[in-house]
């Protein structure tokens, strides 16, 4: 058997297959794509169920003259391996490789970079409008998935793609997930759609007869648009794109190259917007993902007979998190758990299972998410909002606006914190520190291990105010070297290691890395105390205070930004408190974007391993050697 994929560098080699070569390229690009990210890790049932279309939408159009938006771009894979990246593709996600979304810097048929949901068509009208301006005449599509038309944006960018009725397709990739199974009354209304493909034929040979009887059709011309809008509505309800101006076709097959691309170009020939309701099976061709496509979304490495994902076995903050929920639903029944499409990934999924009245997957809506349990809190229940870091950057208005404003006891689970790795830049969650010390009211923690992290979960239920407990794709394994607490007390941090010469303050997970650094300070001479903060916000002045004036050498390290980050709470708290003559030293995340890499690796290549920590503290001894002893000061130095 010749190998098609080897013959595909570009998407013009497309057109030189036969329909049976066709079909033979789909499956070796299945067999490509589970060997690689069996390997790799990466997002495998979203690309295994976007094969067909994928080939059919790259014969359709001219790219890269032609734009193609892929929303979220975790179903991009396809698309890179038919745009000459194949033998790129061993370096998937894995740090100066190829990243696992659409980047434009990548490749140039990348027209648009995405990481987040339900911002396609947005971006997509925006471009098809600027085609317009210049009088060019390429096409625009879309591609998003049902889950990701839930979002609110998606439906603000139909409304003025309605309005605007410029020449844009939308591609809807209905497989019945986002991440999740898809929630809410659209996934509905496609449901309903998805199991009738045969409606829409029905209803343009309904509306045929009844027009053609002379007495009814007659009557219904003469009463206009809005009777016939009824009949409309009584033969396919939901026709919630027609109102917004789309001309619909579909559902299809989108696993038939020949009809997806025939709906294409059919798109293409009409005036106005096109929504092609394309139906798809999440990870196609690999009994693994079909049977459990939420696992096979995004997956580390795994065994390819059986689907086996490879582990280093051990507790998770997020599982440390899975299990304090368990225990405290049992305990207080007016605890409920919110998520946004993330019920696996955040650890919900057994408290859903457990407590099925208690939890609630609003589907990809961040900004719902965070008003709807500021409603729930503002009548006595005391709600748990579980989101990824870098997609809770989505809801900060709701945060300021809905909950701290009224001072409501909502609190926010804020997984996937710092830096999370393969999966890049529009992924890490290194800005949350910034964001949300910086609200009134507000109370922010960072535990050290899963232990801290269920202590620090029990004390905010038990507070009267909105809080935030952040921690990261990692293991939470217990570090030595600190004393096990059975209550944390608001605002008081910990005291992991005692000494004289300089003291580092470690955010969360970073304090078993200051701990080792201290360590080899240790045998270098150096006597260095280590303070677990515990809290970013409200700061612990008092311990502060105590080792400034006592080291007079304050290192700050975190796996945020520093800009507005932790180390910056420690600057403004010590210039608020009269301190003088304290050399401090901020470590931390750059005023940059960071690229994708293992997570350990990424923390090292950012100084924030033992070893960085220890270059750090050894530069500010030698500085601190070099200077008098006049002058006063607060002395500043970033790294």
């Amino acid at each position: 058997m010749n190998n098609i994929l080897q013959s595909v560098n570009s998407p013009s080699d497309l057109r030189k297959l036969s329909e049976s070569e066709i079909s033979q390229l789909a499956e070796e690009i299945r067999h490509y794509l589970v060997d690689t990210v069996s390997r790799t890790g990466g997002h495998l049932a979203p690309n295994l169920g976007v094969v067909e279309l994928t080939i059919a939408i790259h014969l359709a159009l001219d790219c890269p003259r032609d734009k193609i938006v892929w929303d979220v771009g975790h179903q991009s894979y396809v698309h890179k391996l038919l745009t000459g990246r194949r033998e790129a593709f061993g370096t998937l996600r894995q740090q100066g490789g190829m990243s696992g979304f659409p980047k434009p810097s990548e490749s140039k048929y990348d027209s648009f970079a995405t990481g987040h949901s339900s911002t396609s068509i947005s971006a997509a009208l925006g471009m098809a409008l600027a085609r317009d301006k210049a009088r060019q005449d390429h096409t625009v599509l879309a591609v998003i998935g049902d889950g990701a038309l839930g979002g609110g944006m998606a439906f603000e960018a139909l409304n003025h793609a309605g309005h605007a009725k410029t020449d844009l397709i939308v591609i809807l990739n209905d497989n019945e997930m986002s991440i999740s199974r898809s929630v809410g009354a659209l996934a509905g209304v496609l449901g309903s759609a998805r199991t009738h493909p045969s409606r829409r034929r029905f209803r343009s040979g309904f509306h045929r007869f009844v027009m053609g009887i002379p007495i009814i059709g007659k009557a219904i011309r003469a009463a206009g648009h809005r009777l016939k809008k009824s009949v409309k509505s009584f033969v396919l309800p939901g026709m919630v794109f027609e109102e917004l101006g789309f001309t619909c076709l579909g559902p299809i097959d989108g696993h038939n190259v020949r009809v997806v691309r025939r709906a294409i170009e059919d798109a293409k020939r009409a005036r106005g917007p096109v929504l092609i309701h394309a139906i798809t099976r999440k990870g196609k061709g690999y009994a693994p993902a079909e049977q459990n496509p939420a696992k096979f979304h995004g997956t580390g490495p795994f065994v390819v007979e059986t689907g086996i994902q490879v582990s280093g076995g051990q507790s998770t903050f997020t599982s440390y998190f899975s299990e304090f929920m368990m225990r405290a639903g049992r305990e207080d029944d007016r605890i409920v758990a919110i998520t946004a499409a993330m019920a696996e990934g955040t650890g919900l999924r057994s408290f859903a299972e457990a407590f099925p009245d208690r939890f609630y997957d609003v589907g990809i809506a961040e900004q719902h998410a965070v008003t709807f349990a500021a409603g729930l809190a503002s009548a006595g229940l005391r709600p748990v909002v579980a989101i990824y870091s870098t997609f809770l950057q989505r809801a900060y208005d709701q945060i300021v606006h809905d909950v701290a404003l009224q001072g409501l006891p909502v609190v926010f689970a804020v997984d996937r914190a710092g830096i999370v790795g393969e999966d890049g830049a529009t992924h890490q969650g290194v800005l949350d520190l910034g964001y949300l010390r910086q609200i009134p009211g507000m109370t922010v923690m960072a535990p050290k291990d899963g232990a801290e992290l269920c202590n620090m979960f029990k004390l905010a239920l038990e507070h009267d105010g909105p809080s935030a407990i952040r921690y990261p794709k990692a293991a939470g394994s217990g570090i030595d070297g600190g004393r096990s607490t059975s209550r944390i007390h608001l605002g008081k941090a910990e005291v992991l290691r005692d000494g004289t010469d300089c003291t580092i303050f470690a955010v969360g997970p970073m304090a078993g890395r200051a701990l080792e650094a201290s360590r080899i300070l240790s045998t270098r001479g150096v006597s260095c105390a280590v303070v677990n903060p515990r809290f970013v916000k409200p700061i612990d002045v008092h311990t502060l205070r105590h080792y400034a004036e006592t080291t007079r050498t304050i290192i700050t390290c975190e796996d945020s930004c520093l800009a507005g980050g932790f180390g910056s709470a420690v600057l403004e708290s010590m210039l608020e408190a009269g301190l003088s003559d304290v050399h401090v030293v901020r470590l931390g995340v750059p005023d940059d974007f960071v690229g994708q890499g293992i997570r350990d690796v990424v923390l090292s290549d950012l100084g924030l391993d033992a070893k960085g920590i220890v270059d750090a503290v050894l530069r500010v001894a030698s500085v601190n050697g070099s200077k008098s002893s006049s002058g006063g000061g607060l002395y500043v130095s970033t790294s």
